[in-house]
């Protein structure tokens, strides 16, 4: 079974029932700790709290999931052992707790409820745990794994191998083996490469292949198409390069990648209902997180000035690339020297960069220099999630090295986006052809359903230090 695309974003199916079947586990928490308490009342207090009883246990689940979401929980590339799963699995439940707390103030009828809390919190704990150790058991195991055959065994099989090689990049699948082509040199070292003498069909219902990868350097060689159409009758997922990384990597292989590819594949699209969503999404997200953070701000204000005087700029304005590549000026905390590009030229930024100041040092890791950009959502220049708005001088230099760079701006640029969550903070050419690829899937893919993901995975980034330079 290959992934699941939900709102057209793919998903591990384990995963997504890892997430089921803890809502479950979390449900029934809350009706294990309230079953005694519910007996012994009398009758006018179980009327009372059975009227809330159906919500509730929902209200709980769902705000303990989004919680271990946004503690990165649900990440199939999350590397941390069982220590590292313990201290997110404990921070979401703190989370979830403050979520509740913040329901109890709007909801005071709930009160008798709240005397419950703690021990549905230790349950549900408990069960979630013990959920964790048996997936961690089972996950691995071949029966719960597609297998997957790549036609080819040359450079582009090579380069899937590659992509793929960390056990963690493969959750849900395993590599059954490589088939050497004629039209490929195999290079393939590591894995079993297979040489089919008979039917490519037979081959793969024979060993019970799930998926087809075709990875085949040289197609004008010739392709086996009716094998490859005899494989996909028979039930047998066939993608190319391209589909299999955009499914299991969630972005698209700009070195496979073809204008072709583009034009017939599905996305690419904005329904005007979606961007009504998205707009909406955006306003009310920049106005939370503008009340949530203003006392943040305010120290900055005060930090800055404390290092570099009261008269020293708090804020600049720098020219950006937005939708449709129109420029527009973005607002950012100063975070380096006033003079950092003294010479007038655009320069990336590096790591341990001596133009950052110590207060900037801290603001960029932490992201409180982003936080002005709040304005430029609300004034209409950026959505909060999308493809990070690059400058112009840097947007001429690789949209010349980069294939398909301009394509990022055909949606509104964004405070954060799915290639900050996927990709460390990028510093050069080769760093930004790398966190276009993400960019891209989010073009092709995006929805509120995305958006929405990206929000709340935004807080594992800002609470672990993630591609913060």
């Amino acid at each position: 079974m290959g992934k699941v695309r939900l709102f057209k974003h793919y998903i591990h199916p384990a995963i997504l029932y890892l997430a089921l079947v803890e809502g479950f586990m979390l449900i029934f928490a809350f009706h294990l700790s309230t079953m005694t308490e519910i007996q012994s009342e009398t009758a006018a207090a179980r009327a009372e709290l059975a009227g809330w009883f159906a919500p509730l246990p929902l209200t709980f689940a769902i705000a303990t999931v989004l919680c271990m979401t946004a503690m990165g929980l649900y990440q199939p590339q999350m590397r941390e052992g069982s220590g590292g799963v313990i201290r997110r699995t404990l921070g979401a439940f703190l989370a979830m707790s403050l979520v509740m707390a913040a329901i109890f103030y709007i909801l005071p009828d709930l009160f008798q409820w709240q005397e419950l809390f703690i021990q549905t919190v230790g349950a549900g704990l408990v069960l979630v745990l013990m959920c964790r150790y048996l997936f961690s058991k089972l996950v691995d195991r071949d029966q719960l794994q597609r297998r997957v055959l790549v036609l080819g065994a040359g450079r582009a099989a090579n380069t899937v191998l590659h992509n793929m090689r960390r056990r963690s990049d493969r959750v849900g699948f395993k590599f059954v083996g490589f088939v050497n082509t004629s039209a490929d040199e195999a290079i393939v070292t590591g894995e079993p490469i297979v040489t089919i003498s008979g039917s490519l069909s037979d081959y793969a219902t024979t060993n019970n292949i799930d998926q087809i990868v075709v990875a085949v350097d040289d197609r004008r060689a010739g392709l086996p198409i009716e094998d490859l159409l005899d494989s996909k009758l028979h039930g047998i997922q066939v993608l190319d390069v391209v589909s299999f990384f955009e499914q299991e990597a969630g972005k698209i292989m700009l070195e496979f990648v073809t204008p072709g590819w583009m034009v017939f594949s599905d996305g690419f699209q904005l329904s005007l209902l979606t961007r009504l969503g998205k707009r909406a999404l955006d306003v009310t997200a920049s106005f939370l997180l503008l009340m949530a953070t203003w006392p943040v701000m305010l120290l900055t204000i005060l930090a800055i000035w404390l290092e570099d005087g009261i008269r020293a700029p708090l804020v600049y304005r720098q020219s950006r690339v937005g939708l449709h590549g129109q420029l527009f000026d973005v607002l950012k905390f100063r975070s380096m020297r006033v003079d950092a590009e003294k010479n007038g030229k655009a320069q990336w930024a590096t790591k341990d960069d001596d133009r950052i100041t110590r207060v900037g040092r801290f603001i960029r890791r932490s992201r409180i220099d982003e936080l002005p950009q709040i304005l430029n959502v609300l004034s209409g220049d950026m959505a909060f999630i999308g493809p990070r708005p690059e400058r112009p001088e840097f947007v001429a230099e690789l949209s010349a090295e980069i294939p398909h760079f301009a394509a990022r701006h055909y949606v509104k640029p964004g405070i954060t986006g799915w290639a900050q969550l996927c990709y460390p903070y990028g510093a050069d050419a080769k760093d930004a052809a790398q966190k276009l690829q993400f960019d891209l899937y989010y073009v092709k893919n995006h929805s509120l359903f995305l958006d929405f993901l990206i929000l709340i995975s935004t807080v594992e980034v800002v609470l672990f230090g993630k591609g913060a330079r």
